[in-house]
């Protein structure tokens, strides 16, 4: 049946911008004591905010000075105002939803600025009914209140909905909330983001190019 409205995570569903910002932390807590693998940052770092990320990475050890969280922010929206490519798929998604009649809104940990950064080079702010921060809302995943006021930017009943989400995190705020959440996989289900949210009995798929078949449009 189809979602009343879907509701996407940002960042590795929307915009293709984990894999640079995952290289670009492990360069700079390796610079302040902390040396990780990729598996161990995604496994034990990703989901949560940079602002989580440096709490973390505190207790294990990593030197971050007071100013830490703002000068990596500066550096992440640096990089990303480079350019930052889509997910490919994406848009022929959004389209197939705005063909159908179908709204859409984004909730992302990402702040306001981030999300601004990546869609706004991509022309897709205006597409989306909200384009909603955890941050902003004082209420970042895994607690349900993003994707609840996304599905009230929807005009949608929450249980009616769909999110489309790449974390255990991100799952566990849509579960939360009572909404039925896809799991984007598309580095395979052995991948740690993965495997935390088939243990979470979400569905996973690795296309995007297959999600609207699987939203019934």
């Amino acid at each position: 049946m189809t979602p009343a409205a879907v509701l996407f995570d940002c960042d590795g569903v929307v915009v293709d911008s984990e894999g640079p910002t995952f290289d670009l932390l492990i360069e700079d807590l390796a610079a302040h004591g902390l040396v990780l693998t990729r598996h161990q940052l995604e496994t034990d770092y990703i989901g949560g905010t940079i602002e989580t990320v440096a709490t973390r990475a505190r207790a294990a050890g990593a030197r971050l000075p007071q100013d830490w969280v703002a000068r990596f922010y500066d550096r992440m929206y640096a990089m990303l105002a480079a350019g930052t490519p889509l997910i490919p798929g994406i848009v022929a998604v959004l389209d197939a939803l705005d063909a159908a009649g179908v709204p859409y809104a984004m909730g992302s940990n990402g702040t306001l600025e981030k999300m601004s950064i990546t869609l706004g080079q991509h022309g897709l702010l205006s597409r989306f009914r909200a384009t909603l921060s955890g941050q902003a809302l004082g209420r970042p995943k895994p607690a349900p209140d993003l994707y609840l006021a996304a599905a009230a930017a929807c005009g949608a009943d929450p249980a009616a909905c769909v999110v489309i989400e790449d974390s255990a995190t991100g799952a566990r705020a849509a579960l939360a909330a009572g909404i039925p959440c896809l799991g984007f996989a598309p580095h395979g289900p052995d991948a740690p983001a993965a495997r935390g949210m088939a243990a979470l009995g979400v569905p996973l798929f690795a296309d995007m190019a297959g999600l609207p078949a699987r939203l019934g449009l």
